[in-house]
């Protein structure tokens, strides 16, 4: 079991409470394997109706997975330790998503990555103002995973493919309206809703919900279903500039700082993942990791945002014009 993930019986409901506050509840292998087991022990709990999920800290609901460890054991080349997050993880995800009973997040503060995976599965996903959504997984040369790759392709338009390349934020209520969460209930209330999903069950959640404020992305949609709806990231990234706009200038920017390569298979990875169910699609990102953690990209990226943090990435190849498409689908079989 793990020390940071702590297990309350609280009524009708199980909560499982995320606990590792000075890692941003990052997700290790012993979190998972002590959501996996809770999971499993209250499956056939007649006791438990609603299982919980959140954090102890404001400031993170969880900001991904350890993606520190996975590239020190990828750098020794103990890419089997590598190989066993990512199927672990994974089966996690595919377990919130099969639960018999109503799987409740409440997310308040970062919720990135694999945070996303122990959340965006569930029956439902609560987000607060202070909740931050994303997957910035090409600012760190790997792609968006935990499932991301059947989430993403089945949003609005071509939001998903935009929120992936990117690594956009995106605030709670706006994360309602993407789709990624189901309720907007304010931070204040949030003890209010724990003691009456306690009392009782999952419909306390329609009652505490606040109405949703405009969606702040809402003027852009249109240009984001224009440029992100092309075949390629090149075609992309054409269409943006030829917006001729402030917000497509500043995202062509972002993008010219992200991994060319990482950009390449994440496009890849979520316009094939349009086409499988989530099980599939889980078991296509785990083949996908082989190569990408191999790749010079990742431990450079993981490197550059993560462990130095001087945000200089020395990405291989540096342009995207020398990316080989042939290699890339290669990658993808």
């Amino acid at each position: 079991m793990s020390d940071a993930v702590t297990m309350l019986r609280e009524g009708r409901t199980a909560r499982l409470l995320l606990d590792r506050p000075k890692a941003l509840n990052a997700l290790d292998l012993p979190m998972i394997r002590a959501l996996d087991a809770a999971l499993a022990a209250w499956r056939d709990e007649p006791r438990v109706q609603v299982v919980v999920i959140d954090s102890s800290s404001e400031r993170a609901f969880c900001a991904g997975g350890d993606i520190r460890a996975i590239r020190a054991a990828a750098l020794a080349g103990d890419f089997a330790a590598v190989e066993q997050f990512f199927a672990e993880e994974y089966a996690l995800n595919a377990a919130i998503a099969a639960y018999p009973k109503p799987y409740v997040a409440l997310i308040d503060g970062i919720c990135m990555g694999g945070g996303i995976g122990v959340s965006v599965h569930g029956t439902v996903r609560v987000a607060t103002e202070h909740g931050i959504f994303a997957m910035p997984e090409t600012a760190i040369g790997f792609f968006p995973d935990i499932g991301a790759t059947y989430v993403l392709p089945r949003l609005p338009g071509a939001l998903g493919i935009y929120l992936g390349l990117t690594g956009e934020r995106l605030r709670g209520a706006d994360a309602v309206h993407a789709g990624l969460a189901t309720h907007f209930v304010p931070r204040a209330a949030l003890p209010s809703l724990r003691a009456a999903l306690a009392a009782d069950g999952v419909a306390a959640v329609a009652t505490h919900a606040a109405p949703l404020p405009p969606f702040t992305i809402a003027p852009h949609r249109a240009a984001i279903d224009r440029c992100f709806s092309a075949p390629s990231v090149p075609e992309i990234l054409a269409r943006l500039a030829a917006e001729g706009t402030e917000w497509a200038g500043a995202t062509l920017a972002t993008m010219r700082m992200m991994s060319p390569s990482s950009l390449s298979w994440s496009l890849a990875a979520i316009l094939r993942g349009a086409t499988l169910d989530l099980p599939a699609a889980l078991a296509a990102e785990l083949r996908l990791t082989r190569p990408v953690c191999r790749h010079p990209d990742f431990a450079e990226g993981v490197r550059a945002m993560v462990v130095d943090k001087d945000r200089q990435p020395r990405w291989t190849p540096a342009t995207l014009e020398s990316v080989d498409p042939a290699a890339i689908a290669a990658m993808l079989d």
